[in-house]
C-alpha cells in the first residue's frame, strides 16, 4: 500500500470520527460478535461497538447476525472505541450517561411502574423519572392500566438536580417514528390499495384507523353499504380491519378509507335478487313524511310511498299505520339500479286506475285460519285503533 493511499485512509477515518457527535443516529452493519460486544461498521472505515444486551430478545437470544443493518446512536468515544447504543437504560447506566442522553437526545428505556398525579412514575436505569399524561402517547391516555408494568422508549426532556428530577416523553420518540413511517408510506401507498389497520378511535362521524404509521378516517357513510346510525354498531376500538384507500392528501394529512368497499356491493345483484313483481319480506327501517323505507337486506332499502298506505284512506304520515322495526310483506314495483332506488308496494296493493276498472275483492278469510288477513286489513285495523 502506498504512503498516499494509507494517508487517505487515515484521513477518512479521522474525519468520520470527528463528524459524529453524541446523539447522531447512523445506520451501521454488524461485522462481528464477541461475548457481550457487537462490532459495527459505521462507514468511513470506522468501527464501533454496541452492548449485545441491547439487541437480545426476552429469551436472551441475539436478534441480529453478521451482515445485518441496525440503527444506532453515537454515545461517546471511550478508550479509542466509538460507543453506540440503541437506547440507554436497559443495563447499568450512570447518572452522567443519562445526562449525556439528555444533552444528545438519545432515547432511554424505562419501565412504567405506577400512575401518579398528572402522569406516570417511570424507572430508568434504577432512577425514578416522571412522564406526564400528555407525553405518554400520541393519543389521549384513556386507561392508565394499559401502560403500567410496560417498557417504552423515552426521551429525557428535563434533567435536573443531578438526576433527581427527570422528566420523560414517550410521545417524542413516537412522533419521530411516525414521521419516518409516514415517509415510507408516502412512497408505498396508492389510492385504491387495500391495506390492514387497527381502529384507534370512534367518533360520531366515523372511525380513525392506524394503517401502519398514519391514521386514516373511515367516514360513517363508508362503513357499510346500508345506512349506519352508530359507528359502534359496526366497529370497536382495537379491532383489526381491512380497508380500501379512497383518497390520499399528504399535504393536508388526510387519508380517506372505506370499509364497505372490501365487501361485495349488494346493488350489483339487485336485478337478479329482486325482479319486478316479486314478493319479499322486509323490515321498516325509518319513516319519512313521504313514505316508509323498508330494508330488504343490509345495504338494500326500498321506498313504500305514502300514497300506497292507508288501505284506501288518506293518511298524513306513515306513522299512522306503520312503525320502525315492523316486518312487512311487500312487492317490487320498479328498480333504478343506477340511482339505487327501489319502489315498493304492499303485497295486495291495487292501483286506483286498476280498481276503477275492476273492483278489488280481498280473498276470504277462513274462520279456522289464524291469519290476520291481508296487508290492507292490517292497515285498516291500525287506523281504527288510532281513532
Amino acid at each position: 500500500m502506498s504512503d498516499e493511499t494509507f494517508a487517505e485512509l487515515f484521513q477518512a477515518k479521522t474525519v468520520a470520527r470527528k463528524t459524529l457527535q453524541p446523539g447522531n443516529r447512523v445506520e451501521a452493519t454488524v461485522v462481528g460478535v464477541s461475548g457481550e460486544n457487537i462490532f459495527l461498521d459505521v462507514g468511513g472505515k470506522s468501527e464501533g461497538i454496541v452492548n449485545a444486551s441491547e439487541l437480545r430478545n426476552e429469551s436472551g437470544e441475539l436478534t441480529v447476525a453478521v451482515g445485518d443493518c441496525v440503527k444506532v446512536f453515537f454515545q461517546a468515544a471511550r478508550g479509542g472505541e466509538m460507543v453506540f447504543t440503541t437506547r440507554l437504560g436497559s443495563g447499568q447506566t450512570s447518572s452522567r450517561e443519562l445526562e449525556e442522553a439528555f444533552q444528545a437526545g438519545i432515547p432511554v428505556e424505562g419501565k412504567v411502574t405506577a400512575e401518579v398525579k398528572g402522569g406516570f412514575s417511570v424507572t430508568v436505569a434504577g432512577q425514578r423519572g416522571f412522564c406526564p399524561y400528555s407525553q405518554m402517547d400520541l393519543r389521549k391516555v384513556e386507561n392508565a392500566d394499559d401502560y403500567i408494568d410496560k417498557t417504552f422508549a423515552f426521551k429525557i426532556i428535563e434533567f435536573g438536580s443531578q438526576g433527581k428530577n427527570i422528566i420523560l416523553s414517550a410521545r417524542a420518540i413516537q412522533e419521530e417514528q411516525r414521521l419516518q413511517e409516514r415517509e415510507d408510506l408516502k412512497a408505498r401507498l396508492t389510492e385504491g390499495m387495500q391495506v390492514s389497520g387497527v381502529v384507534t378511535s370512534l367518533r360520531d362521524f366515523g372511525a380513525f384507523v392506524d394503517i401502519g404509521g398514519v391514521d386514516g378516517l373511515i367516514p360513517i357513510s363508508e362503513l357499510a353499504w346500508g345506512q349506519t346510525d352508530k359507528v359502534e354498531d359496526v366497529l370497536s376500538r382495537g379491532q383489526q380491519v381491512e380497508v380500501i384507500i379512497k383518497r390520499l392528501d399528504w399535504d393536508r394529512d388526510r387519508i380517506s378509507l372505506s370499509l364497505r368497499e372490501t365487501t361485495e356491493n349488494p346493488w350489483d345483484k339487485v336485478q337478479t335478487a329482486y325482479p319486478v313483481g316479486s314478493v319479499h319480506q322486509g323490515t321498516v327501517s325509518r319513516l319519512a313524511d313521504f313514505g316508509a323505507f323498508v330494508t330488504l337486506e343490509p345495504g338494500i332499502d326500498g321506498l313504500l310511498h305514502i300514497s300506497k298506505l292507508g288501505a284506501g284512506r288518506r293518511i298524513h304520515h306513515p306513522r299512522e299505520v306503520l312503525e320502525a322495526g315492523q316486518e312487512l310483506t311487500i312487492k317490487i314495483e320498479s328498480i333504478d339500479a343506477a340511482q339505487k332506488r327501489i319502489a315498493l308496494a304492499p303485497e295486495d296493493y291495487v292501483a286506483k286506475e286498476q280498481s276503477d276498472r275492476e273492483p278489488y275483492t280481498p280473498p276470504p278469510v277462513s274462520k279456522e285460519s289464524s291469519s290476520m288477513g291481508t296487508f290492507g286489513d292490517l292497515l285498516k285495523s291500525q287506523i281504527k285503533k288510532k281513532r
